[in-house]
């Protein structure tokens, strides 16, 4: 036998994975994370005013406390009665380690409405409090 020479026996089964398809499941799961995120925004739908400020990071999922144009409360999408709030969102933040509340009140309510949900907010223990507007536009 020759040394340059092999035969059928000598091969071994060869197994690879064939990671094509993987690939193209893993895009497709991409582009329908992508597309569905979103809209996965959860809250009430306030009109905000218009700021320049930059947008905030945060690590935790965030506790949001809406005040809609009727004077209604919520924290994230949940109603509450503006005298439970206080004992709610206690509660809620008891256990994390940024006690953080943002506020989104609808630019129609009335300013001592919104000063009163703060007090209701700060009361709770909450330490950072944040309130979201809407980019300004550019000029």
């Amino acid at each position: 036998m020759e040394l340059g020479s092999r035969n059928n026996s000598d091969r071994g089964t060869m197994s690879q994975i064939n990671v094509t398809p993987l690939v193209d499941v893993m895009l497709v799961l991409l582009v329908i994370f992508m597309v569905t995120a979103p809209m996965m925004q959860q809250g009430v739908q306030v009109n905000l005013p218009k700021a320049d400020t930059k947008a905030m990071a945060t690590k935790e999922e965030a506790v949001i406390v809406s005040v809609d144009r009727n004077g209604k409360i919520f924290i994230n999408a949940t109603e509450v009665a503006p005298g439970d709030l206080q004992a709610k969102l206690a509660t809620m933040v008891a256990n994390r380690t940024k006690k953080e509340v943002f506020l989104k009140a609808d630019r129609d309510v009335p300013y001592g409405d919104v000063v009163r949900t703060m007090a209701e907010i700060k009361g709770a223990g909450i330490e950072r409090l944040g309130m979201m507007t809407e980019p300004a536009p550019t000029k």
